[in-house]
């Protein structure tokens, strides 16, 4: 976990504070570490606080399930492996209100094919931020009345701090690879990491409005190379602009690219190379680590209507296309290594439709 601290700007979420303050979970292959912790899921202030706001949010009584208790495949600190060279970059953005944690499915099998993935928590936006010494920061409230035109302005609020926090992020990485130190509130990295990110070969991974925010810093930013959309729907001007760059999207359930408007306009303008999968029988929230975590509590809790969160595609099969995907894409556009799956993916998977 790494701590950013970007003194140049006020807080743009927040103007009283005079700083836009960060938390980013960096994700790499790793050395065997014996000696270093499991990494949580969440971070332990952060789990309390997911278990006393979040899972009621999704009909998951506080107390009901152990949070704090879940694991990831990835050792705390472990040290960057020797043998992985220059590291391609992913930067992961989740979904409006989400803490980075919901991609962590998805992002720890990037890393696990030689990516460094940089996942992005939205101070004062997500829904808890937990920061070095337990102190958490929680989403500002919602305005009352939430009518079209709020939720727009929200949104593009929302997807400008993320880009400007993108940017912030990506010149912390080139700084530690030039030997510097910028202020980050970490006291130590692990070894080789400082040196690991190769920002040459860039891209955007992002989940509902990370979608967007993906889509939109690959237009504006040269060090990206490439972008890829989970089931969001894109925001002005990137909706209407379209890119050059490789973009791929992933759509749920029986959308296509005629059922969302910013897919049609976006789809239209681009010229660069581009992907459309659709993931049959899955939901919006398919693309989050709910959908691995939803079906474990089912059998013991009344989780109300999971199917229209997480679809009724399997765990397992959902999962596991996406990653294919997601490998295949970034595989493709950040380390020159085409496999073709993306435009047959069916002969694998059949859940995958190409959409024209």
């Amino acid at each position: 976990a790494l701590h950013l601290v970007d003194d140049s700007r006020p807080d743009p979420l927040l103007p009283t504070q005079p700083y836009r303050e960060l938390m980013a979970g960096l994700w790499y292959p790793a050395e065997p570490a014996a000696g270093h912790p499991r990494a949580p899921w969440l971070p332990p202030a952060a789990a309390a606080d997911w278990d006393a706001h979040s899972a009621p949010a999704l009909g998951i009584p506080a107390g009901a399930a152990d949070w704090q208790g879940i694991d990831t495949h990835a050792r705390t600190g472990a040290p960057v492996a020797r043998r992985a060279g220059r590291l391609p970059v992913v930067l992961f953005s989740s979904g409006d209100g989400g803490p980075r944690a919901l991609g962590t499915t998805l992002v720890e099998e990037l890393a696990s094919h030689g990516h460094l993935v940089v996942a992005l928590d939205s101070t004062y936006e997500a829904e808890q931020v937990e920061f070095p010494g337990g102190r958490v920061e929680r989403a500002l409230p919602l305005p009352d009345d939430l009518t079209p035109e709020v939720v727009a302005a929200l949104l593009a609020q929302h997807s400008r701090a993320r880009l400007a926090d993108a940017r912030f992020a990506l010149g912390v990485l080139g700084r530690l690879a030039r030997g510097h130190r910028p202020r980050t509130g970490t006291p130590r990295l692990p070894r080789g990491l400082a040196e690991a990110a190769d920002l040459t070969r860039t891209g955007v991974l992002g989940q509902s409005l990370g979608g967007s925010v993906a889509a939109q810093l690959a237009h504006d930013d040269p060090r990206v190379r490439a972008a890829a959309d989970l089931d969001g729907a894109l925001l002005p001007p990137v909706a209407d602009t379209g890119l050059t760059k490789p973009f791929l999207l992933m759509a749920s359930g029986t959308k296509s690219l005629r059922t969302e408007p910013s897919w049609t306009s976006f789809w239209t303008a681009s010229t660069g190379p581009r992907h459309a999968l659709r993931l049959r029988d899955a939901a919006h929230g398919s693309y989050t680590d709910l959908q691995v975590l939803l079906p474990q509590l089912t059998p013991h809790l009344p989780v109300p209507d999971p199917a229209g969160l997480i679809g009724t595609l399997t765990p397992h099969r959902s999962l596991a296309a996406q990653r294919t995907a997601l490998t295949a894409f970034f595989g493709q556009y950040l380390t020159d290594r085409p496999t073709g799956f993306l435009d047959h993916p069916g002969n694998a998977w059949p859940e995958l439709d190409v959409l024209h």
